[in-house]
């Protein structure tokens, strides 16, 4: 018999240059982020994953 072997997923760690995407889009889906004067949009998706457009 083969059993599965798990281990507990390690927990992350505060990071000062983390940003976490639901604080920056408020609790929304999107957040506009400007750089060099051009704007782009993060988005997160139902399925919980980020996308970042120009």
């Amino acid at each position: 018999m083969i059993r599965a072997q798990t281990t507990a997923q390690p927990e992350l760690q505060p990071d000062p240059t983390w940003h976490d995407a639901r604080a920056l889009t408020q609790g929304g889906q999107t957040a506009t982020i400007v750089l060099d004067g051009k704007i782009y949009t993060l988005r997160i998706t139902r399925a919980g994953k980020l996308i970042l457009t120009k």
